[in-house]
């Protein structure tokens, strides 16, 4: 049976130290355990303060691998890139957490589905176990509900044998890992903010709702 612990914020400082905090504990567990501990990160706004500050934790980051749950499939210069923005401020230059190993989407190759291929080769190298078992997946939540970029409704969120697929939402292809992957994890971490989501929120805290 599946368990959570849901936590509030009082305020973005305080969402943003203790999701940094805990995913610091995630990783040192997992360290415990294990030679090496492969995570993979959200994109977007909410995780990205926590993300500098944990560019200043000193954890053992040069055994820790980096993936992200989904990236839109755009150049990795792109503003709109999960890529850059995690360059920019876990793995920024000057800081402990630069010396994580960070396996990005190779978003340069000729379509979204190559991709997707390639990455799925890689995260499958990465993390061993069919589906691949993570050990942390940090999650943000859109208020239409979506995950990583598994969108309500679509194709992507019904792929089941795949370790990752080509999604579709908001006007932009992306890549994003699958549902059975995300289900694996040993440790999720569902990071939510604003008054906008806390219906999506609710939506996926009932057992009655579908899992799309």
């Amino acid at each position: 049976m599946t368990t959570y612990q849901l936590e509030i914020a009082d305020n973005s400082a305080q969402l943003a130290r203790r999701c940094a905090e805990q995913i610091g504990c995630w990783v040192d567990l997992a360290l415990d355990q294990r030679d090496r501990a492969q995570i993979a990160l959200s994109g977007g706004t909410t995780p990205a303060e926590a993300y500098r500050l944990l560019n200043q934790e000193h954890l053992p980051w040069d055994r820790v691998d980096v993936v992200l749950g989904d990236e839109r499939w755009v150049p990795a210069s792109d503003p709109a890139s999960n890529a850059r923005m995690l360059r920019d401020t876990l793995l920024r230059a000057g800081g402990p957490g630069a010396g994580a190993s960070f396996h990005p989407v190779p978003t340069e190759l000729p379509t979204p589905e190559a991709s997707a291929d390639a990455f799925e080769q890689h995260v499958r190298l990465l993390c061993p176990g069919d589906p691949p078992v993570f050990d942390l997946i940090l999650l943000g939540l859109g208020d239409d509900g979506h995950t990583a970029s598994l969108f309500p409704h679509t194709p992507a969120t019904r792929e089941t044998q795949r370790a990752v697929t080509v999604g579709a939402g908001k006007g932009m292809e992306r890549i994003t890992l699958t549902a059975p992957v995300l289900s694996a994890a040993r440790q999720v971490i569902l990071l939510v903010s604003g008054a906008a989501k806390r219906q999506a929120l609710a939506r996926l805290l009932d057992p009655q709702e579908s899992p799309e």
